[in-house]
């Protein structure tokens, strides 16, 4: 059996489509439908049925996919043990991070690094997902979180503390608040989507939904709709930059801890600690 079939066949019943497949391993939709077939064809049965626009998995899919699944670990495992023995400074190491981290602050960082270490690529990942770690789909995630998952490792380089932000074309048309009582008298931008179980967002739509007037999935573009005037939003104080004005810290959400990430197996692979090293020293003199 052939172990790129196998990864055709995972891809497939992750995604549950043939394009989100391809995307996923970098070929195009015709080489995936090409395989599959010639996978089914050979093993005697279908994986899949198509329900609604989606590849289900049928019985034997499903039978499948746990083996599968503990072949493709063995493998991570395989990989992730000779890539820890690893210890020239060159080669490629994956960062993931979301948008705003993304834009404003690695940039900076990268090419200062690029500059000691030309021979180390770096490959960004821009994303609020969780990437799977142990198959070195990212070597590195930059997440704000109070609970980093147990299965990684790594540091907390920074604490985000949340304040309530305004700008200077909302402050001509309507003022701006020095206080959070005031709030109700303003509009707001407040969250949708998975961004609604943040504190900071709970106690908007407890205390406050009447005002919010917008709203938004992603913090950067909620910060773009405080600076166009649109109304002021509770945002971390990552987010401050020149078009935005901090009017005053936001006590009732808990502060967001800054965590850089990686696996356990790769910890000591020189490239991946020399970018962890880098960019721990950088995000603790942004605040």
């Amino acid at each position: 059996m052939d172990w790129n079939s196998l990864k055709v066949f995972l891809a497939i019943a992750r995604r549950g489509s043939l394009s989100g497949a391809a995307n996923d391993l970098v070929v195009n939709h015709s080489t995936i439908f090409r395989r599959l077939n010639t996978f089914e064809k050979n093993i005697g049965g279908n994986l899949f049925e198509r329900i609604n626009n989606r590849y289900e998995l049928t019985a034997l899919g499903h039978e499948l996919l746990d083996l599968a699944q503990n072949i493709e670990n063995s493998f991570d495992g395989i990989e992730r043990h000779i890539v820890g023995k690893d210890f020239e400074p060159k080669g490629v190491v994956k960062i993931t991070a979301p948008n705003n981290i993304a834009y404003r602050f690695l940039p900076r960082y990268i090419t200062d690094f690029n500059i000691e270490y030309p021979e180390i690529q770096i490959e960004l990942l821009v994303s609020n997902l969780e990437f799977n770690m142990s198959n070195r789909q990212a070597d590195i995630a930059v997440r704000a979180t109070s609970a980093p998952p147990e299965h990684l490792i790594g540091r907390q380089v920074s604490t985000l503390n949340w304040s309530v932000f305004g700008s200077k074309k909302y402050e001509k048309r309507f003022g701006l608040p020095t206080r959070i009582d005031q709030l109700k008298k303003h509009s707001l931008i407040g969250a949708t989507g998975t961004m609604n179980r943040l504190p900071a967002f709970i106690w908007l739509d407890k205390h406050l939904s009447i005002q919010i007037i917008t709203r938004c999935d992603d913090l950067t573009a909620m910060s773009y709709f405080v600076e166009s005037g649109q109304g002021l939003a509770i945002l971390p104080d990552d987010q401050c930059r020149p078009g935005l004005k901090r009017l005053f810290g936001f006590k009732e959400s808990q502060a967001s801890h800054l965590w850089l990430l990686t696996h356990p197996d790769l910890r000591n692979v020189e490239r991946i600690k020399l970018v962890m090293q880098h960019l721990a020293k950088a995000f603790s003199k942004e605040w």
